[in-house]
């Protein structure tokens, strides 16, 4: 049996962030900054300086210059770089989120405006839409719950029992009183160019990018600058950290012990000559939360993606060897050759090695800092906050210019130095 919802609507901005309990940005400025000039205010002090480059701080930096902020960007690295956890080529974006009902607002809302920009700058590609198929089995609390979020939100989707998910895709292994959630509409981002194309976004509008290292914010109240590794003082009227796997070291009053990085390997395997099986649209991006892995279609012609979601050992983002373990390969390949017969044999063609930067319980960190009144914290990640870069912006861009409390879920005063996590 199929069950189908198709009463799909895009979230405009009021909507969504009215359903937050927030208020809308009056957006201004856009038309006099798409000369690309960057905006600064007299004495070479900025409006916001966002530190940090990735999904989260280049969207809200963008958001920041379309309010009409005068904005600097900065990331030590440089945007989506190799140890950035916006990295790699590739993220799955989903509306199913179990009871966590926020997120699938979140990824409701960024998946307009990912594609909005997208199509903005030419650069339509940059998203897949594959369709997401979360696979699971039996009585899964979860996966329930994401159908009555799913049917609230009117995103559309359907449920395939176990016959129709064997007949819609025969190429997967169905696990007996297997069934299914899939998503038409959802697919994949191609990560690291999205992040390169909101970046150079932002300063097309205005903002200004340059590569430094930031030291930890000094004294309490109100910051007046930070201070770079090279002496060097940014000024601004507010600050936001937005640094990844970083923020940690870069916020430790507020966040020392309770950023996790973790060690996350993901493998490419090449798919059989002539066989169209395995690449969109034959195969969705897919989630087997049961068995802890996820993948993509043959993207690119660069084989199928797949990925263990359980958080691996530590790990150092600046230190740490980006070598594939043998261990985590055979893990990899056992498993796509349970869920995908017509693989078995099939050669590793490419290997990376990324971080997630997790928070105790999975949820984001979006608040204030405990130290001062115009410095905000933005990250935590988890694992799965790649695809909510454009809310996420939206969201920290409102705190900083209307200095609105952030949601329960976001504070930091729920984020503890134990990990036990609730969002997947």
């Amino acid at each position: 049996m199929i069950a189908r919802v198709r009463r799909a609507r895009r979230q405009d901005r009021r909507t969504f962030l009215g359903t937050l309990g927030v208020s809308t940005l009056a957006l201004r400025g856009v038309a006099a900054a798409a000369g690309g000039q960057g905006v600064s205010a007299a004495g070479g002090s900025f409006d916001v300086v966002v530190v940090g480059a990735g999904a989260f701080g280049a969207w809200t930096a963008r958001q920041l210059r379309a309010a009409g902020k005068s904005v600097l960007l900065v990331d030590q690295y440089g945007p989506a770089n190799a140890r950035a956890s916006s990295s790699g080529e590739s993220r799955a974006i989903r509306m199913s989120y179990g009871a966590d009902e926020i997120y699938t607002r979140f990824s409701h809302r960024s998946l307009g405006l990912w594609k909005e920009l997208f199509a903005e700058v030419g650069r339509p590609e940059l998203f897949q839409k594959t369709g997401v198929l979360w696979m699971t089995k039996g009585d899964d609390p979860n996966a329930t719950a994401s159908l009555r979020a799913l049917e609230a939100s009117k995103i559309e989707h359907e449920r395939l029992d176990e016959a129709a998910l064997r007949k819609r895709f025969p190429q997967i292994v169905v696990i007996g009183g297997g069934w299914a959630i899939f998503e038409p509409e959802s697919g994949a981002l191609m990560a690291r160019r999205a992040v390169q194309a909101v970046v150079a976004d932002a300063v097309r509008r205005g903002a200004l990018y340059r590569v430094a290292t930031v030291e930890p914010p000094a004294g309490e109240g109100r910051l007046e600058a930070l201070r770079t590794t090279s002496g060097e003082s940014l000024r601004a009227g507010a600050f936001v950290l937005a640094c990844g796997p970083w923020l940690g070291r870069v916020a430790p009053r507020a966040l020392e012990g309770r950023i996790f990085p973790t060690r996350q390997e993901v493998f490419f395997f090449g798919v059989p000559k002539g066989d169209t099986r395995f690449a969109s649209p034959a195969l969705p991006t897919w989630i087997d939360f049961g068995q802890g892995f996820y993948g993509m279609p043959d993207l690119e012609g660069r084989g199928l993606k797949i990925a263990n979601d359980t958080h691996g050992p530590a790990f150092d983002p600046d230190k740490g060897e980006r070598t594939p373990s043998a261990g985590a390969l055979a893990e990899a390949r056992a498993f796509l050759e349970q869920r995908f017969p017509g693989m078995r044999g099939a050669p590793l063609v490419e290997a990376r090695v990324c971080q997630y930067e997790n928070t105790s319980n999975g949820d984001f960190v979006i608040d204030r800092h405990p130290g001062y009144d115009n410095v905000w914290v933005c990250g935590g990640g988890s694992g799965h906050g790649f695809k909510h870069g454009p809310a996420v912006g939206e969201f920290t861009a409102e705190r900083v210019l209307k200095g609105d409390a952030t949601h329960a879920r976001f504070t930091l005063a729920s984020k503890q130095k134990v990990q036990k996590r609730s969002v997947h």
